[in-house]
């Protein structure tokens, strides 16, 4: 391959770094916003949506571009694939960043229900796998990826506490459901944040080894 192809590979991994980078503050924000009820916040995610949008569908056709002009092969071609795969989790993140900002204003005002249960434990385990899969794919280091099936494992765990006693604080105070439902709503969002941090998790094993490895 030529010169010139890798150094577009270098500038592809830049932008979907860039991207991942910003669909993570989205979350994390939302979150923020969750906990604070931070109205404005909120709006600032939401409004995002359509850069992110537009930095997915660029990134994508730069790595179409990428494997029609210059025919990869190995890990070059393993490389545009992680990546693609890296752009579609990201944005996904970003999307529930939006949605849980959604609910943050449908909430605001509104008093938590028993310290919003373990929902700032279990963004912070998300925000964290997050964080990690995103650093493995900028620096190619899997080693950081050691332990993600057991921190996996840990959030599915805080989505079913959160879910049972969601339900308890219903059938004890008719009032909460609204809220409550809501905070089962988006445990599941941080449940499926953490699921897309275990796909780039895996595409970057991929994109190092060769080898399909599934984290469950």
């Amino acid at each position: 391959m030529t010169d010139k192809f890798h150094t577009e590979l270098k500038d592809l991994k830049k932008g979907v770094s860039e991207m991942a980078r910003f669909a993570f503050s989205m979350l994390q924000d939302s979150q923020e916003a969750f906990i604070k009820q931070d109205d404005s916040l909120a709006t600032t995610v939401i409004d995002r949506k359509d850069q992110l949008r537009e930095m997915t569908v660029t990134l994508e056709e730069t790595c179409y571009q990428l494997i029609a002009l210059n025919q990869p092969m190995a890990k070059d071609m393993r490389m545009i694939v992680c990546s693609l795969k890296v752009i579609a989790a990201s944005e996904r993140i970003g999307r529930y960043g939006k949605s849980t900002s959604k609910i943050v204003k449908e909430i605001v005002g509104k008093p938590h229900i028993a310290n919003m249960m373990s929902l700032p434990l279990m963004s912070e385990y998300v925000l964290a796998m997050i964080d990690d899969a995103i650093t493995a794919y900028e620096t190619d280091n899997k080693k950081i990826l050691d332990g993600f099936s057991a921190r996996d494992d840990a959030v599915d765990a805080l989505r079913q506490s959160i879910f049972r006693e969601s339900i308890t604080h219903m059938m004890e105070n008719p009032k909460t459901i609204t809220q409550a439902t809501f905070y089962i709503i988006i445990a599941r969002y941080l449940e499926r944040c953490g699921d897309h941090a275990c796909k780039i998790a895996e595409n970057v094993l991929y994109l190092e080894t060769g080898e399909r490895i599934e984290i469950k």
